[in-house]
């Protein structure tokens, strides 16, 4: 099987615009979750978020287009363009039929959607934009940068709650190496920061309540735990085999060399707490990659902060590294800016990929006091290790497990 490439970033955090800023920010260790202010949350159990505040400044959609689409389409439009940017790549000289795109989202666009029906109930069908039917629904952003672009191949949205994004990249893989596109871009999008997905996102169970203390409140691993903080964004590769991106000259930052992802059928919302089935997905992922357990040189964790996941999947990983398991280190950046659903493993890949290049691996902060001691946390502060190979986790209700294998170009 061909290797797959990655000549491309695009990324749309909290943490950062583009890849610079991300990586600056989130080496630094610094929380960027904050108290909801775009809209009053006060009455909700957990109303803090990763927000991202400055995103028109970095936009290229003009203001026509965006009066048409949701907040997690503009987003993906501003990191596909980040990510054809940073790969050099000009879209017009590319074939569109052999350019496809394949996103994930866990929730859709529901900014546009509560708004267009609150004006429903108010002014009646009059009062919907003709454009409501196209802004909300989970494939927009693909439709979006499919014409943004004028790409026509092969294309594919993943809807797998939280392990929407690394799906849809494990797809997009299995895609290129077979030979049938010459480039997909490739990744995931949310904007659940809006009143509707806010109250979504409490009923579902798992928030941190934790509103006072808000730079602090996303603790996963740690005794003091109580639950994950929502985020916003965006995240997007250019993704290519090998002898094409070489052939080109293109600068490959990594190679998605593994992919395996398996179900748990235990229950409609918790995973099964022996982590059985993520064990196998990782077990696959590495498989795929044609490697053994020991040359996984850094684990970048899922980190729901939530009891049963969190021990789940520290379970799932003592299955497969063994006693080999406190060697390696392991961390969960997205404590600094959120857990972005449908995005959030894609997030996690773009930043283990600027890991590998730094030879610095981000922290998980808010981790004073794990609650399996002995493995090799990397807490508060970056540290600096040389990554080859890493492996990436996402995971999403109903026992959905993702898993990817990343290495170094």
């Amino acid at each position: 099987m061909e290797k797959v490439a990655v000549t491309g970033l695009g990324i749309v955090a909290p943490s950062g615009i583009g890849r610079r800023q991300f990586w600056a920010n989130i080496k630094s260790g610094r929380s960027f979750i904050k108290e909801i202010t775009r809209f009053d949350a006060s009455r909700y159990p957990s109303r803090i978020a990763g927000q991202i505040d400055d995103l028109e400044k970095y936009s290229h959609v003009s203001e026509r287009l965006l009066k048409k689409i949701d907040a997690f389409s503009h987003m993906a439009l501003i990191a596909a363009e980040m990510a054809l940017q940073d790969a050099g790549i000009d879209i017009k000289k590319e074939d569109p039929n052999l350019v496809g795109i394949f996103l994930g989202n866990a929730i859709g666009g529901w900014l546009y959607a509560e708004t267009e029906l609150r004006d429903l109930y108010i002014e009646g069908r009059e009062g919907v934009s003709p454009y409501m039917a196209s802004a909300w629904f989970p494939a927009a952003p693909q439709g979006q940068v499919s014409i943004y672009y004028g790409i026509k191949g092969f294309s594919k949205t993943v809807v797998a709650d939280r392990a929407g994004s690394v799906e849809a990249i494990g797809y997009a893989r299995k895609t290129l190496s077979k030979g049938k596109l010459n480039m997909i871009l490739a990744g995931g999008m949310e904007a659940p920061v809006t009143p509707y997905a806010l109250l979504c996102c409490n009923t579902y169970g798992g928030l941190s309540v934790d509103n006072a203390h808000p730079e602090n409140a996303y603790r996963p691993f740690d005794k003091k735990r109580g639950g994950f903080v929502i985020g916003e964004g965006a995240g997007i590769l250019v993704m290519e085999p090998e002898e094409r991106a070489k052939a080109r000259g293109a600068n490959i930052a990594a190679y998605v060399s593994g992919y395996g992802t398996s179900c748990d059928g235990y229950n409609r919302i918790t995973p099964d707490p022996k982590g059985l089935q993520l064990a196998r997905a990782i077990k696959t992922a590495l498989s795929d990659a044609g490697i053994t357990a020991d040359k996984i040189d850094y684990i970048s964790l899922d980190g729901l902060a939530v009891n049963i996941w969190d021990n789940s999947e520290i379970e799932a990983i003592k299955n497969v590294f063994g006693a080999g398991l406190k060697n390696i280190p392991i961390s969960c950046p997205k404590s600094m800016f959120g857990n972005l659903l449908g995005a959030s493993g894609v997030v996690d890949l773009i930043a283990t990929i600027l890991a590998m290049e730094n030879s610095l691996i981000p922290p998980t902060v808010n981790l004073d006091d794990p609650v399996y001691p002995g493995l090799n946390y990397i807490m508060k502060e970056a540290k600096e290790h040389k990554i080859n190979k890493a492996l990436i986790i996402s995971r999403g209700r109903g026992g959905i497990n993702s898993v990817l294998v990343v290495e170094k170009a």
